[in-house]
């Protein structure tokens, strides 16, 4: 019987396996800040970033999460841990699968993205603060949920009447009240650019 064509054959698949084909090393970038920040909107443009410099991402966020694997979840304090252990256990998968992960969630304590930094791994997840003043997302407030939320038609409303712990020590933090769009997503591109390149191992041939 014929060799092995590939000493890889005979295992299973690992992460380095995947990452040398993407030729990329896979991390979770977690975008946290309140509702208006501009969360969504850098995440979906650093994914074509990312894409058109021959980079595999995926974008998480509420529209694929909420309607989908957390569709029988609310929004009371249980739940909303609920939904961020189960996206950081799908961005654990996806970086044993070799791509960058790029989740977008308001996230609101500190405790929270400390689970889900657990879940995930200290050395992947790359905490980046999405700021913008309360009055600045406010005065945004493109869905009309600061509206509701001041109305008292949403209750535990983050930033209304809800908490947001702000991270301390983030890995990045981008304030979009300062930034246009190209420029906030540039910053974090910038800041991604050597985490995610891969550096094929040394051989001693």
């Amino acid at each position: 019987m014929a060799d092995h064509i590939h000493p890889i054959f005979d295992r299973l698949l690992q992460r380095e396996d995947r990452e040398r084909r993407l030729n990329q090393r896979s991390k979770v970038v977690w975008l946290t800040g309140l509702s208006g920040s501009g969360k969504s909107t850098i995440a979906q443009h650093l994914e074509r970033r990312l894409y058109n410099e021959g980079y595999f991402a995926q974008v998480l966020d509420g529209d694929n999460i909420r309607h989908g694997i957390n569709n029988n979840l609310g929004f009371s304090e249980e739940d909303r841990q609920e939904n961020i252990r189960r996206i950081a256990e799908v961005a654990k998968l996806y970086v044993q699968s070799g791509l960058i992960t790029i989740n977008s969630f308001i996230s609101p304590t500190r405790d929270i993205r400390q689970m889900a930094r657990d879940i995930i791994g200290d050395e992947d997840f790359i905490e980046v603060f999405i700021n913008a003043p309360l009055e600045v997302c406010e005065a945004r407030d493109v869905k009309g949920l600061y509206e509701k939320a001041r109305a008292g038609q949403i209750k535990g409303f983050t930033g209304i009447d809800a908490p947001y712990e702000a991270p301390e020590t983030p890995a990045l933090e981008v304030r979009t009240d300062q930034l246009p769009l190209e420029q906030s997503v540039e910053l974090i591109f910038e800041y991604l650019l050597p985490l995610i390149t891969f550096v094929k191992p040394a051989t001693n041939d």
